[in-house]
């Protein structure tokens, strides 16, 4: 039996993320998700809104069919 797996260059956050410490963030996806790390990727919101920066991904982790994302977001292109 395979692994559902998906591959993303977008980090989607729907408002979820935690704030680690000044620029670094996890946020918690279901299922089993792979990013590019330590490549420059664009951090959105919403599918459907603005671009609000760019990231840099630092850990993904995978445990009971979820995905722990760590990233940096290393420039900030609207405010909250």
């Amino acid at each position: 039996m395979g692994m559902p797996l998906e591959m993303n260059t977008l980090i989607v956050t729907k408002g979820r993320e935690q704030r680690v410490e000044e620029n670094l963030f996890t946020l918690e996806k279901d299922g089993y998700r792979l990013y590019p790390i330590e490549i420059p990727i664009e951090v959105r919101k919403t599918l459907e809104c603005d671009s609000s920066g760019t990231a840099l991904v630092k850990k993904v982790e995978w445990q009971k069919n979820k995905t722990k994302l760590t990233y940096q977001l290393v420039s900030l292109n609207t405010t909250n």
